[in-house]
């Protein structure tokens, strides 16, 4: 999936953005299930194809605070493969799937929701950009369509930021190798390397761990480091740990954002019309 790099808000935006929230969310039993031939399906039940003209027919709904709204063919290839991309030979459009309409469908329960607890998005202001039209047709999207698509994956990872209170440290990235590929040889690089991450744990002043019982030292007390000497082995192993305590910070995070994206919506209900696989 295409990568769009939100530079005013430091964030990376991934289209298309239904798929995003889908990733993370776990459906909530009982609230989405498929439905065939609900209210307002007949032009499109039974089929895997559509003319044109039925692209805004229903092929779903879903329901917040006791309003509901349709889900058209077109607003999920419009967050998904893009209209475009659907069109087959004949000249009609593959209907989406149930998982991409269940995507778009839970996207627009935390949509709102977001919005509910106040939150926005403009292009400018939060984009840097409005050339949506060449942004979308790098992967198959009409301007409005991309346009749309940023402003909510925006809007969404405002509220994220808003209900995680986890702080996921800095991605770590590996230390870069030995030139001459000798990865014995110490050198002040590596051992900034590891003090940098290794933090408090490491004593500048006393030129030794800090502490004893940090992952860090427990990973590296079988190597010779100093201020000003290290190795790049030594280095590779501070890297595993940074590693392992980001992936520990990010598990917690993701979880946090599970439960509030759930607890929306298990507070709202989605139908499926359309059987299409």
């Amino acid at each position: 999936m295409p990568n769009v790099d939100v530079k005013h808000m430091n964030i990376k935006i991934v289209l298309p953005v239904a798929i995003v929230v889908a990733l993370v969310i776990g459906v909530v039993i009982g609230h989405f299930l498929p439905i065939p031939g609900g209210a307002g399906s007949t032009s499109v039940l039974g089929k895997t194809a559509v003319s044109e003209a039925e692209l805004d027919s229903p092929i779903g709904s879903y329901t917040v605070d006791g309003k509901t709204e349709n889900i058209t063919a077109r607003q999920v290839l419009d967050s998904s493969t893009g209209v475009d991309g659907a069109k087959q030979k004949d000249g009609t459009y593959t209907l989406p799937s149930m998982d991409k309409t269940f995507a778009y469908a839970r996207n627009q329960v935390i949509l709102k929701g977001a919005e509910a607890a106040g939150f926005s998005a403009y292009a400018k202001k939060n984009l840097q950009t409005d050339d949506y039209e060449a942004i979308g047709k790098q992967y198959g999207f009409s301007a409005d369509a991309t346009k749309e698509l940023l402003r909510q994956a925006v809007v969404i990872q405002k509220y994220r930021e808003s209900v995680i209170t986890t702080k996921l440290p800095a991605t770590p990235t590996m230390p870069t190798a030995p030139s001459d590929g000798n990865q014995d040889t110490a050198t002040a690089d590596y051992a900034k390397y590891i003090i940098d991450l290794a933090g408090d744990e490491w004593s500048a002043d006393k030129n030794t761990w800090a502490s004893t019982d940090g992952p860090y030292y427990k990973a590296l007390n079988g190597y010779s480091i100093s201020n000003d000497s290290a190795t790049y082995e030594a280095a590779l192993e501070a890297y595993k740990v940074a590693g392992s305590n980001y992936q520990q910070v990010a598990a917690q995070a993701t979880a946090e954002w599970r439960n509030a994206a759930n607890k929306l919506l298990e507070k709202s209900s989605v139908s499926i019309y359309s059987l299409a696989l």
